[in-house]
């Protein structure tokens, strides 16, 4: 699977959407599961799914799905 479909897959399981869901212009609080308790289930399920660490400050700023993806190109993962 590639990572950009997998995030997809993480975003729609970790904020409880359904299969199919377009999340690709999703952003922080534009829909009511991705609050603050969302947006760390988020990250802690990106962490898992991809090895990685997320930082404070890269929280923080990824407030939409384009962010997301971002992340992941400096955390050294290709989409």
């Amino acid at each position: 699977m590639r990572h950009l479909d997998r995030l997809r897959v993480v975003f729609r399981s970790s904020l409880n959407l359904p299969e199919g869901t377009d999340v690709d212009g999703l952003e922080y609080r534009s829909i009511p599961q991705w609050d603050s308790l969302g947006h760390m289930a988020l990250i802690a399920a990106m962490e898992d799914a991809f090895d990685i660490m997320i930082d404070t400050d890269d929280m923080i700023d990824m407030s939409s799905f384009e962010k997301a993806v971002r992340l992941l190109e400096k955390q050294g993962v290709a989409a």
